[in-house]
């Protein structure tokens, strides 16, 4: 698939890549100020926050480190099956660090908060959230989001780390799935890897 290609798969742009840039320089300068002072540790949850927490790192001016997760909590992609799953745990100890986890987005809060419930029972010193993107239903789980980075609607979003069907993460902006890639009809909307 080329560039052209994907692109045509995208709806419309709902943030360019200057934004993006321009809000991730914010968030650096207001976490580097509130973590002043301390080592920060940063997991990142896998795949789609890669292309964040990288960006977002680079805009940091305390000592920090990096750590990676996996969790599932779609069976087949199209129904939530209520169930989160570690497909990849942390290598870092994170008893009596301060933790601050980095998701590309949440909706419904659902597997973020089980997350949260795992982190804290590892006794961090401090645990909280950075979000690039978060949308509505995001308050329903009442998961305390530290930094966000914009508040979206409900759209199916693709691109700056965010896939549909593991391909548009390349894509340097944030965009809107075109209903043609994936049928058009609302049944047929897709999910995300795990939140979307």
């Amino acid at each position: 698939m080329t560039m052209a290609e994907l692109e045509a798969g995208v709806g419309e742009i709902l943030i360019e890549s200057d934004a993006l840039q321009a809000r991730i320089d914010e968030l650096g300068v207001q976490i580097s100020s509130d973590y002043g002072g301390r080592d920060l540790l940063l997991v990142g949850v896998l795949k789609g926050a890669v292309f964040f927490m990288a960006d977002l790192m680079r805009r940091l001016s305390v000592p920090c480190e990096i750590d990676f997760m996996a969790i599932s909590s779609y069976g087949d992609h199209t129904d939530s099956s209520g169930v989160v799953r570690i497909l990849k745990d942390l290598d870092t100890d994170i008893s009596g660090r301060h933790v601050l986890v980095v998701e590309d987005i949440i909706d419904s809060g659902l597997t973020l908060s089980w997350l949260m419930g795992n982190l804290r029972s590892r006794e961090p010193a401090s645990l909280r959230v950075c979000v690039l993107l978060r949308k509505p239903g995001a308050a329903q789980m009442g998961v305390d989001v530290a930094y966000t980075g914009f508040e979206i609607g409900n759209e199916f979003v693709v691109g700056y780390g965010l896939d549909y069907a593991e391909r548009y993460r390349n894509l340097p902006f944030v965009g809107t799935l075109a209903p043609h890639v994936y049928g058009g009809e609302p049944a047929d909307r897709p999910r995300g890897e795990h939140d979307q």
